[in-house]
């Protein structure tokens, strides 16, 4: 199995020492959210990322079909490929706090599906009729592996059925994570497409330290987010115990999108706690804990069929986060 990293796009001199100590861990990828609202450029900080190292695979982990036009992406990801020497990947998703920060809902699967489309020729310097007009990008002849970050089942599907690879955020559980696995290649077979054509990847929000309690406590925002985007919209499929569904449905309606992965003292850092889904959150989407204990999770990831593993380096010292990972974590196995 792959390691990668989602790196959160601060400071751009900062940016760049946490991509060369990603590198130098064992990192195989690097993703930047993008949450123009919230944090640096995306595609600035991808070419900060870019220059900074010189293997690991980078990319958006996730842009979304709302806020940039299929030309502007494809440009601007064609772009990062040429600066890169051919590392890039491009990662969409439905939008989460960059689609939200504006007031807008996030993309359905039609949109998804079209906007794929669009970027996918677009690279390869074809025309497009998106939206009833003509697009291209003439001076772009490449192409970028395409991934889609999916919760339920029907964008599981979709992934399995129009991308390159799947980036699974239902959870890390080996039942949940061999369902979507399963989901996947049904959209595979519906497109005509080799089971196991598409890669897999499982996102995870992850922080190492000596006490388990310490390393939780210090990303209660970040598994307040994920419960919030991963359960939207329904629950139908998605492996979720009555015990907690009223809690997440009041999770989705009190989650402020703009305090969105925020350090400190925040509404979502409590909110796991109020709602009592703290234990939960943290067993379902995220890698945290002791050294063993992030180990014997990643075990489990790996035997449950996931090609890459991509971890958030999201924490008050997102620094130490990569490190102890590199060591405690890529090293050791």
């Amino acid at each position: 199995m792959n390691f990668g990293v989602a790196i959160w796009p601060g400071g751009h001199e900062e940016l760049a020492k946490l991509a060369r100590l990603a590198e130098e861990q064992g990192f195989d990828y690097i993703g930047i959210p993008e949450s123009q609202s919230l944090a640096h450029e995306l595609y600035v900080s991808l070419s900060v990322v870019a220059y900074a190292t010189g293997k690991a695979r980078i990319g958006p982990s996730v842009t979304n079909p709302l806020t940039r036009h299929p030309a502007v992406t494809a440009s601007a990801i064609a772009s990062i490929n040429d600066i890169s020497g051919g590392r890039a990947f491009l990662g969409i998703g439905t939008g989460d706090s960059a689609v939200l920060n504006l007031g807008l809902r996030p993309a359905k699967h039609a949109q998804m599906r079209e906007y794929i489309d669009a970027v996918r020729t677009v690279l390869t310097g074809q025309q497009y009729e998106y939206q009833g007009r003509q697009i291209h990008v003439k001076w772009s002849q490449s192409s970028v592996p395409m991934m889609i970050s999916a919760e339920g089942p029907r964008t599981l599907a979709l992934g399995g059925e129009i991308a390159d690879i799947v980036m699974v955020h239902t959870g890390l559980s080996t039942e949940v994570i061999k369902e979507s696995i399963a989901q996947i290649r049904q959209g595979e077979a519906r497109a005509g497409k080799a089971s196991g054509t598409t890669q897999v990847w499982a996102f995870a929000k992850c922080n190492i330290a000596d006490e388990r309690d310490q390393a939780v406590e210090e990303i209660k925002m970040a598994l307040a987010a994920s419960g919030h985007h991963a359960f939207r919209f329904t629950l139908d499929g998605k492996h979720v115990p009555e015990e907690f569904r009223e809690s997440i449905a009041i999770l989705q309606r009190e989650y402020v999108p703009v305090e969105h992965e925020q350090l400190g003292r925040t509404r979502n850092a409590v909110l796991s706690d109020e709602l009592g889904l703290t234990d939960y959150l943290a067993d379902r989407f995220a890698v945290v804990g002791t050294p063993e204990e992030c180990r014997a999770k990643v075990r489990s990831i790996e035997a449950a069929g996931v090609d890459m593993l991509l971890i958030t380096a999201i924490g008050p010292q997102p620094a130490e986060i990569i490190r102890r990972f590199g060591e405690d974590v890529i090293g050791q196995l």
